[in-house]
């Protein structure tokens, strides 16, 4: 079996919740991109990462059934593990900062792939909602304090592969971030925590803690 660590990345407060991601340092273990695809598969984790050149952070991105340019959990947890300045992604090149508890990264929204950003009127909207079916992957989030910038999100990524809701989604936090221009503290999934920040010329800082596992 291929060597990988498991990472828990948007932790809540308390250190617990998270989005788990499987990291294999030694990417040239596996080269294949198909092999890589079964890999992931067989992890089932939301999405597992390739590392290709640790000190330059290049990196490639998988959930259990596509390729992703960019996702943000990943880069955040890679970013932490490697501790480097910037990750090198197929969509472009991710920026890096550790402050002490929270890791972030620098994006642009228009690197994160397409969902529907729907609001609802209360956080208890949000906590009601079923599993919707698959096709459409769907943000859902409403404030729970629009004064002080704080979010109640659930994701639902819709893609039949097993992942019916993401604990933790630092792209489609992103894309809520560039919609609404403003700062944002978001409580997603079962208790995980996402803080973001618009930058200028369309960049957006996402950041959270980060755990290893194994």
């Amino acid at each position: 079996m291929t060597d990988y660590d498991v990472l828990r990345v948007f932790c809540g407060p308390d250190g617990g919740y998270g989005n788990e991601l499987g990291v294999v340092r030694e990417g040239s273990v596996m080269p294949d991109r198909a092999e890589r695809q079964e890999f992931a598969a067989k992890l089932g984790f939301s999405e597992t990462v390739f590392v290709d050149d640790p000190e330059r952070g290049v990196i490639d991105i998988y959930t259990p059934t596509l390729r992703l340019a960019f996702a943000g959990h990943p880069c955040v947890g890679v970013g932490w593990l490697l501790d480097v300045p910037e990750l090198v992604t197929p969509a472009g090149v991710v920026g890096v900062r550790l402050d002490g508890e929270f890791s972030w990264i620098e994006a642009r929204a228009a690197w994160a792939p397409p969902r529907t950003l729907e609001r609802y009127a209360s956080v208890a909207e949000v906590d009601a909602l079923a599993v919707p079916a698959p096709g459409e992957w769907i943000y859902a989030w409403a404030w729970q304090d629009e004064a002080g910038g704080r979010v109640r999100a659930r994701a639902f990524p819709g893609r039949d592969d097993g992942i019916d809701e993401d604990e933790a989604t630092g792209a489609a936090a992103i894309l809520l971030t560039q919609h609404l221009g403003r700062a944002l503290n978001i409580t997603q999934g079962n208790g995980s925590q996402l803080l973001t920040a618009p930058q200028p010329n369309d960049w957006v800082e996402v950041g959270g803690r980060v755990h290893l596992e194994h």
